[in-house]
């Protein structure tokens, strides 16, 4: 494996545990980023219906399944399996150890 090749994968093994990180259940989200588009109807209906907070909870969530779905396959990309990753993961250990 050469130095690029080295250096894409490590960036994407950091992306991928501080996505796996965020969609922990139970943590707040580290960063607001706005604006986001969004369909009008589907923001004013659930704030007509439910609230804002209402809102903001359903848009966090349909966040939370596009970056899930991205991140898989960022990781078969990437990795595309288990024991790719595992190897790199032990890459990385000895790398860090030299």
């Amino acid at each position: 494996m050469d130095e690029e090749e080295y250096s894409k994968k490590y960036a994407m093994l950091r992306i991928l545990k501080s996505v796996q990180e965020y969609l922990k259940p139970g943590d707040d989200p580290d960063t607001a980023v706005y604006p986001i588009t969004v369909p009008d109807d589907l923001l004013y209906q659930v704030l007509k219906l439910e609230g804002a907070d209402s809102a903001d909870k359903l848009i966090h969530k349909i966040f939370k399944m596009g970056l899930t779905a991205w991140s898989e396959k960022v990781y078969n990309d990437a990795f595309g399996s288990q024991d790719n990753l595992q190897r790199f993961i032990e890459l990385v250990k000895k790398r860090n150890k030299e």
